[in-house]
C-alpha cells in the first residue's frame, strides 16, 4: 500500500510559539483521516504545511511522494483545498465560480464541470449566485472547487463547521463517495460523532499529536473502564464522583452520569462511597466507549 503523506518531527513556531510540535504520522493512500482537536491545537498549521503554504520550521513532510518544501507546486497541483471559511465569489452563479477554480487548475473542458455539478446535485441550483445559497450548498460548492481537477489527495478544514446536522449527513456521503473512488482524504473537526466516521483518527492537543490509529484500536486502547451511572440526586453525585482519585472522568449524560474510571474494579469503590453519602444508587452498567470518550482521556 502506497502512502499519501507522511511526515517526520514537522514542526512549526510563530516566535516563541509552538503551533505544532515535532509530528510523525503515515496516512496510507485510499484512507479518511480524521483529525480531531480543540481551535488552535495545530490542526489547519498542519495542513497549511502538508500543502506547501506555510515551510516547517522543523522536520520534513512528503505528500504523494513530493516534498512540500521543494516541490510545492506538484503538491498542489495533485492535491484539492476546502478551507475553514468558503473561499467563494459570492456575486457569481454556482456555475461561475466553478468554472473559474476549473480554470486555475488548468481545466477547460466543460464536460468535467458538469459532471462535478450532477455528482454533487448542484445542477439544480447552477444559476443561483453564491451569496443566495444556503450553508449546505455552499459548502457542497467549496467541495466542488476544491475536486474539479481530479485531485488524488483531498485536505478538509473543518468543512461542516455551521451547517446543519442533516446537511453534515450528506457531506460525509459525499467523502464517503469520493473515498470509494480512490481518493484520499484528510478533514479536520471538532466534532466527535464525526470522527466515527473515519479510517484512521488523529487527536491533536496543543500542537503536539496525542494518538493516530483505527477508531476502534483507539476505543480498545482507552485506560479505564466506562460506565453508566444511574444515581440521585444527579448533580450532588457528579460533585462527589468527579474528584474521586479512581475517576478520570465523569459528565452529565441526559438523565445519568457519564463515568470513567482508572480500572475495572474502581467501580466498586465508587458504588460504596456513594452509598456511604446516602446517595441513592439506582443503576451501574458498563457504557460503550466512544471516540469522545478517547478524546476527553487524551487531553
Amino acid at each position: 500500500m502506497t502512502t499519501a503523506i507522511f511526515t517526520k518531527n514537522l514542526t512549526r513556531r510563530f516566535g516563541q510559539f509552538v503551533a505544532v510540535d515535532h509530528i510523525s504520522f503515515e496516512v496510507p493512500t485510499g484512507q479518511i483521516l480524521g483529525y480531531l482537536g480543540p481551535n488552535g491545537s495545530g490542526k489547519t498549521t498542519t495542513i497549511r504545511m502538508l500543502l506547501g503554504i506555510l515551510h516547517p520550521s522543523e522536520g520534513r513532510a512528503q505528500v504523494l511522494g513530493y516534498d512540500v518544501i521543494s516541490q510545492s507546486e506538484q503538491v498542489r497541483s495533485n492535491t484539492g483545498y476546502m478551507s475553514q471559511k468558503f473561499a467563494l465569489y459570492h456575486d457569481l452563479t454556482v456555475w461561475e465560480n466553478l468554472v473559474f477554480y476549473a480554470g486555475m487548475y488548468g481545466v477547460r473542458e466543460e464536460k468535467r464541470i458538469k459532471e462535478v455539478l450532477y455528482e454533487l446535485g448542484l445542477d439544480e441550483v447552477q444559476t443561483q449566485k453564491a451569496q443566495n445559497l444556503s450553508a449546505g450548498w455552499r459548502q457542497r460548492l467549496a467541495l466542488a472547487t476544491a475536486i474539479v481537477h481530479h485531485p488524488k489527495l483531498l485536505f478538509l478544514d473543518e468543512p461542516t463547521s455551521g451547517v446543519d446536522p442533516l446537511a453534515r449527513r450528506a457531506f460525509w456521503d459525499l467523502i464517503y463517495s469520493l473515498s470509494a473512488q480512490g481518493i484520499t482524504v484528510m478533514v479536520t473537526t471538532h466534532y466527535m460523532d464525526e470522527a466515527e466516521y473515519c479510517s484512521l483518527i488523529g487527536v491533536m492537543r496543543a500542537g503536539r499529536l496525542l494518538a493516530l490509529d483505527e477508531p476502534q484500536r483507539l476505543k480498545d486502547s482507552l485506560p479505564g473502564q466506562v460506565w453508566e451511572v444511574y444515581v440521585e440526586p444527579l448533580l450532588q453525585a457528579l460533585e462527589a464522583i468527579e474528584n474521586h482519585p479512581a475517576v478520570r472522568h465523569a459528565g452529565l449524560a441526559s438523565d445519568h452520569l457519564r463515568v470513567i474510571t482508572t480500572e475495572r474494579r474502581s467501580i466498586e469503590v465508587i458504588a460504596k462511597m456513594l452509598g456511604e453519602k446516602n446517595f441513592q444508587v439506582q443503576m451501574i452498567q458498563p457504557g460503550i466507549t466512544t471516540i469522545e470518550d478517547v478524546f476527553i482521556a487524551l487531553q
